[in-house]
């Protein structure tokens, strides 16, 4: 039974940075329903986008896997024969939580879970690749060599899926979209000081960009379409898709 996150629920003299350790990852499954809108919709629609576009003797990788939402979505979606996925989580905590959630699981599509930054990890002979609220934690000035690194291992017709918190140019819009998301973590139970101490943890570790300079990096690096599919106040989820012209 998925318990119940309070780890933010009494007052704390010294907010530390947001870790994904032990504590997170047990209350993991409720933490994110309750904080992130249209998490639900977003892992369910991966499974969609995998079964469309995963090919045939591919490998499809979830960068920053957590406990494999979004490896399970696509291993129960993907119909092309001979496809693999590749989950990578550099928390090891998630990983060891992560392998119980797959052994339990009856789906056929192999997985190999590493645990390592997802840096290191090659991207190779792939046809999707899953960035779920992840690149997010990545130092900004990673991004564009992580964004390069899969589009240059994707194949020709492959697509990257990314869901991030965003960033706004318009000061009133940023603070409207960020009320508006403490509105939903106050209606699913949050408190106020729940609400501010989680915020001081992520600050200066969940570093969100725009919508625009996120469609910037992706088109800089080659993908020829890129654009978003689905968004719920500041939480949004892009598909770019590498061209099949591309070699």
């Amino acid at each position: 039974m998925t318990k119940h996150d309070n780890i933010y629920a009494n007052p704390l003299g010294d907010v530390a940075g947001f870790r994904f350790d032990q504590s997170v990852v047990e209350v993991f499954p409720d933490m994110i329903q309750r904080s992130v809108p249209g998490y639900t919709t977003i892992v369910a629609m991966i499974g969609t986008l995998a079964e469309r576009y995963a090919q045939s003797g591919s490998r499809c990788y979830d960068l920053g896997s957590s406990l494999c939402a979004a490896t399970l979505s696509m291993r129960h979606r993907i119909p092309a024969a001979n496809c693999e996925i590749i989950a990578v989580d550099n928390s090891s905590a998630m990983v060891e939580q992560a392998r119980k959630v797959l052994a339990a699981d009856s789906g056929q599509v192999p997985v190999q879970l590493i645990c390592d930054d997802l840096q290191n990890v090659a991207i190779e002979n792939a046809s999707v690749v899953v960035l779920n609220f992840t690149l997010q934690f990545v130092p900004v000035e990673q991004r564009l060599a992580i964004a390069q690194k899969i589009h240059d291992g994707l194949r020709p017709g492959g697509i990257l899926i990314i869901s991030e918190k965003v960033d706004f140019t318009d000061p009133d819009h940023r603070e409207l979209m960020i009320d508006l998301h403490h509105s939903f973590k106050r209606a699913n139970g949050y408190s106020e000081l729940e609400i501010a101490q989680k915020r001081t943890a992520l600050e200066n570790v969940l570093i969100p960009e725009t919508l625009d300079t996120h469609r910037e990096r992706l088109k800089a690096v080659g993908f020829t379409s890129v654009d978003v599919w689905f968004q719920c106040f500041n939480f949004a989820s892009l598909i770019a898709i590498k061209g099949k012209a591309d070699k």
